[in-house]
């Protein structure tokens, strides 16, 4: 770890990635030899609640936003919209040139509030996940062998507390990689935010045979169990990628629909063909 160590950072919401996010950071900083203090706040939690995280490594369960942000570094684990709406409460109790980073699935939102309010953003989006969500499912190991993008200004990502956080999500098993919140956006509504919608609407088209359905639809149908409070934000603050997307593929439905129609054969097993050897490359990416 650079010499510019991280001594402490503050986690606002501590479901499923807040609370993964504290074990795998704190468990990388043992490794390295490195003591940091972490504190966080969840508007949600009951005591119960607060004596549980605490197991999981949280050093102090903090309400009082003055210490809670009083942090080298600010980690925002909420919803989207809510993630953006804290920008504004960071900027007030804060100390200026505190660097905030998030979990945020979209990124051109909140970078422009932060840049708006003269905050140092880091925008940060571990591709990591479960279909449940809370604390309870979290654990240390989620965001192992998983790209954990970040997005910043290349002064913010040459800075030395940012390129220190870095290397700690490095150490705690993320692949990191750089890109800008536009390219961001654009890549995530096509393999993230359309696969959901697909699913979403996968499942609902073929709500009277389910009875009939085996594993195959299942398996493509898992992502139809993810909950709405969370699509809400990201579709609202990506709907302009996310439409593009979805017009793409309908065009594509509809050229496949016109395949089959015609019994173009030789032009339908070119397409398994491909599909084959992408997923054959898909699966060598992530047993790596």
């Amino acid at each position: 770890m650079r010499s510019s160590s991280i001594s402490s950072i503050a986690i606002v919401g501590l479901g499923l990635i807040g609370a993964s996010l504290l074990q795998a950071l704190r468990r990388a900083a043992q490794d390295a030899g490195m003591t940091i203090h972490f504190r966080g706040h969840d508007p949600a939690f009951d005591q119960k609640d607060v004596d549980r995280i605490g197991t999981l490594g949280l050093d102090c369960f903090e309400p009082d936003k003055q210490r809670l942000y009083d942090s080298d570094i600010i980690i925002l684990a909420a919803p989207v919209h809510t993630n953006i709406w804290l920008l504004d409460e960071i900027a007030t109790f804060a100390a200026p040139g505190t660097l905030v980073t998030d979990v945020s699935s979209t990124k051109q939102a909140i970078d422009r509030r932060a840049s708006r309010l003269g905050i140092r953003f880091l925008g940060m989006h571990p591709i990591a996940g479960k279909e449940r969500h809370g604390y309870q499912e979290s654990c240390d190991s989620l965001f192992r062998n998983k790209t954990v993008i970040f997005c910043g200004s290349q002064g913010i990502l040459e800075a030395a507390d940012a390129k220190a956080f870095m290397e700690l999500v490095s150490l705690a098993g993320g692949n990191v990689s750089v890109m800008g919140p536009e390219e961001h956006d654009r890549a995530v509504a096509c393999v993230s935010h359309l696969p959901q919608l697909l699913s979403t609407a996968l499942i609902n088209h073929c709500c009277n045979d389910i009875p009939v359905s085996g594993p195959g639809f299942a398996t493509l149908t898992r992502l139809a169990a993810s909950p709405w409070h969370i699509w809400k934000d990201i579709i609202e603050t990506n709907r302009e990628h996310i439409g593009e997307e979805l017009r793409a593929f309908g065009n594509e439905l509809i050229a496949l629909a016109d395949d089959v129609e015609h019994k173009r054969m030789e032009t339908i097993r070119n397409r398994f063909d491909s599909a084959n050897t992408l997923h054959e490359l898909l699966n060598r990416r992530n047993s790596q």
